[in-house]
């Protein structure tokens, strides 16, 4: 399934963060995802496999994301 304004991508180097983006967790329970800011894009991680796969949104595809999950 596509979805206009999201996409995966997987670090080049293994895993390590891109300078100057710093991803923020909802806690210290199990089921969490990271969320950074990036120019262009909000990216998405899974908190327990930093290395692994992370979906990249662009602002309004985010933007309808948060929207929809928060009822509004």
């Amino acid at each position: 399934m596509s979805v206009d304004g999201v996409g995966t991508e997987r670090s080049g180097d293994g895993g390590a963060d891109e300078p100057g983006i710093e991803y923020s967790s909802s806690g210290d329970g199990n089921d969490c995802v990271e969320v950074a800011t990036a120019p262009g894009a909000v990216r998405v991680r899974d908190s327990k496999d930093c290395r692994g796969p992370r979906l990249s949104f662009t602002a309004g595809a985010w933007e309808g994301f948060v929207s929809y999950v928060c009822g509004s």
